[in-house]
């Protein structure tokens, strides 16, 4: 068996022909303060309705707790770095804003498909066990990757990188192998405040900590029924995520366009017409964003974040297909083109059953 210096070298050359941007090491184990923040957080509800968070609580706050046979965790980040500024086209009334990690193909797949390619050399050229991850189980991979040293959890609480910004995804290897782990990097935040600046909602009750029942990516994407009015006209033209926090991080002036071609945009994701994604029934929702992310949450609630950005537009052009999804099948359609057309000034003389 090589020594365990070496095989980190060959895993790290690996991986960068992958296609991964970064790699670090660190014992499969979180620390002591990540896990009473986490406690604190589903204490407090901050969690909303993600009851996956409660219910795997145990699992997620140290990854020996979902796989006792754990010693290493092999963090490993690719950069989706956009092309362009995603905050100037909030400005736009007639597009939709689409979150930047979710403009091109699901990254999911592209991850997990190199994951287990890495994987499948380890375990053949080592004879290891392990197991990978991509957001798709209980495991803290922002503050493993912090420890790995990839980069540090900003304020507002997602990974900052010195060479990415805040324009990076992640992925996790658990290995029974026990491999050099790497520094934790340090915090470079300083005193900016710029993220927690920059949230439309005031979802960040202080630093480093933040309530998903004011963020505008949960209430677009996890939250299932109505979006509570008071964060209505702060949602924008925002449909799918939201992207300010990220943003606004000084750090991005160092990051790099992401080489990964399926993570650019498509170019009907880019600045989306309300007016098209409106009309969208069931059937075209799920071929226009087949291989996309955003096919998860399904046309209903993806309908309902369109009615939300129409409502704000105040542009009357679009009351006639508002008026059709007053009676539609769905209950959060129904109530969102309700909102949307009291907006738009079309609700005066109109019952609807």
């Amino acid at each position: 068996m090589p020594a365990p210096g070496d095989i980190r070298a060959a895993l790290e050359l690996k991986a960068k022909e992958l296609g991964f941007d970064q790699i670090g090491f660190t014992g499969a184990e979180t620390s002591e303060a990540f896990v009473a923040a986490l406690r604190t957080f589903v204490a407090e509800g901050r969690h909303a309705s993600m009851d996956w968070m409660a219910d795997r609580l145990f699992h997620r706050e140290n990854p020996k707790n979902l796989w006792p046979e754990a010693k290493t965790a092999i963090m490993l980040g690719v950069n989706y770095g956009p092309k362009d500024d995603p905050r100037p086209l909030l400005a736009a009334r007639d597009v939709g804003n689409i979150s930047v990690y979710a403009r091109g193909k699901d990254y999911h797949d592209i991850i997990k498909k190199r994951l287990k390619a890495l994987g499948r050399y380890m375990a053949e050229t080592w004879g290891c066990q392990l197991k990978v991850f991509v957001d798709t189980a209980p495991v803290a991979e922002k503050p493993l990757a912090a420890q790995a040293g990839l980069g540090w959890q900003g304020k507002h609480t997602n990974l900052v990188s010195r060479e990415y910004g805040s324009w990076l995804f992640l992925g996790a290897i658990l290995t029974d192998m026990e491999l050099p782990v790497d520094a934790a990097h340090r915090d470079q935040c300083g005193s900016c405040q710029a993220c927690l600046d920059a949230c439309p909602t005031n979802a960040f009750p202080a630093p480093y900590q933040i309530d998903a029942r004011r963020c505008i990516s949960y209430l677009t994407i996890e939250h299932k029924g109505p979006v509570p009015e008071e964060f209505r006209k702060a949602l924008g033209n925002r449909i799918y995520g939201c992207d300010d926090c990220l943003a606004a991080c000084p750090w991005n002036k160092f990051a790099e366009v992401s080489r990964e071609a399926a993570f650019h945009a498509r170019v009907e994701l880019g600045a989306p017409a309300l007016a098209d994604l409106v009309r969208l029934d069931d059937a075209a929702f799920r071929t226009v964003f087949s291989g996309s992310p955003i096919k998860r949450i399904g046309r209903d609630r993806f309908v309902r974040n369109v009615l939300y950005a129409i409502g704000n537009s105040h542009d009357p052009s679009y009351l006639p297909a508002v008026r059709e999804l007053c009676n539609d099948t769905s209950i959060v359609v129904r109530d969102a083109a309700l909102w949307a057309l009291a907006e738009l000034g079309g609700a005066n003389g109109d019952t609807y059953s």
